[in-house]
């Protein structure tokens, strides 16, 4: 996985009724873009994400 600040993580929920969380990438803390993330979630509280493969980037311009 590749982001940088500014992209939108999408992360899929794996239980029935939970719904879907986004967030936005404020630091890259990995080599290259990788992770781990620290992120910005739509309620406000930040955290360090190590994204799984139920994760998707919306790379932003």
């Amino acid at each position: 996985m590749h982001a940088v600040i500014g992209d939108h993580l999408h992360i899929k929920s794996s239980t029935v009724g939970r719904p879907e969380q986004d967030c936005e990438v404020l630091e890259v803390r990995g080599p290259s873009g990788e992770p781990p993330y620290r992120v910005r979630f739509e309620d406000g509280h930040e955290s360090l994400l190590f994204p799984g493969t139920d994760c998707l980037v919306e790379h932003r311009d």
